[in-house]
């Protein structure tokens, strides 16, 4: 019996730690992502730009047609892709940039969400969503207005659909994760932003130079050993770093 597991942006950063840790643990692991993906381990790899729906729904029904429903005691789909966008103040960024981060960081997983909800609909096995956040859904940082409004949108998402699937027989569980302030190349991003730009990025630059950042394997393991103790529990929205 298969114990399968979904990851966005599945080809670096958080969601590679996960793809590996999810792996070595005798997981199936499916990767989606707009680039290739380094042949680190056996992964299963669809590129997928989530900003395009048609090709998100499409990936998602490809990838589903090669699951055996009967064989399969687990199914997990993980939202880890995301996009800091042009930090600045809103006014300065584009509005084609604007319908970007958003498109990426809310309404793919929404789509994603939806789709995998859909075609699990009749499946008899645990059946889980996770949705990756960050504390930004719920502390306003100046210059990331995208990234902070999407990501308090995908905290609502889970509430959401964790009532909504809590009235279904066999329903999805379904929770949103805050990884922490994590060794990434969003990071990266941010510290290497013009002061004039983000006037916090200093504390990012702090984050870095005072080794307060998390490696991305050991949240992925942490995620993962959460994940099999049962604390991911349908509709929570839950800091890593106070578990």
């Amino acid at each position: 019996m298969e114990k399968i597991v979904i990851i966005t942006g599945g080809n670096r950063g958080l969601g590679l730690g996960l793809a590996s840790v999810y792996h070595k643990n005798g997981y199936r692991v499916i990767s989606i992502s707009k680039s290739n993906i380094e042949k680190l381990y056996t992964v299963e790899h669809y590129q997928c730009d989530l900003s395009k729906p048609d090709t998100i729904e499409n990936t998602m029904v490809e990838i589903f047609s090669h699951f055996d429903k009967n064989n399969t005691v687990n199914l997990t789909l993980i939202n880890n892709a995301g996009n800091l966008g042009t930090v600045n103040t809103l006014e300065n960024i584009s509005p084609s940039n604007i319908s970007y981060t958003i498109q990426v960081n809310l309404v793919a997983p929404l789509i994603l969400n939806s789709l995998f909800i859909k075609l699990s609909k009749d499946w008899d096995c645990k059946k889980q969503l996770f949705n990756i956040s960050s504390g930004a859904a719920i502390n306003p940082y100046e210059s990331w207005a995208m990234y902070c409004s999407s990501k308090a949108g995908v905290d609502m998402m889970t509430k959401v659909l964790s009532k909504e699937q809590k009235e279904v027989q066999n329903g999805v569980s379904i929770v949103s994760i805050y990884p922490g302030i994590v060794d990434t190349d969003m990071q990266a991003e941010a510290r290497n932003t013009p002061k004039e730009n983000f006037k916090s990025v200093q504390r990012f630059i702090d984050f870095h130079e005072h080794g307060e950042l998390i490696s991305p394997n050991e949240v992925a393991t942490k995620i993962y050993h959460l994940d099999i103790s049962g604390e991911l529990k349908n509709g929570r929205i839950l800091d890593i770093r106070n578990v």
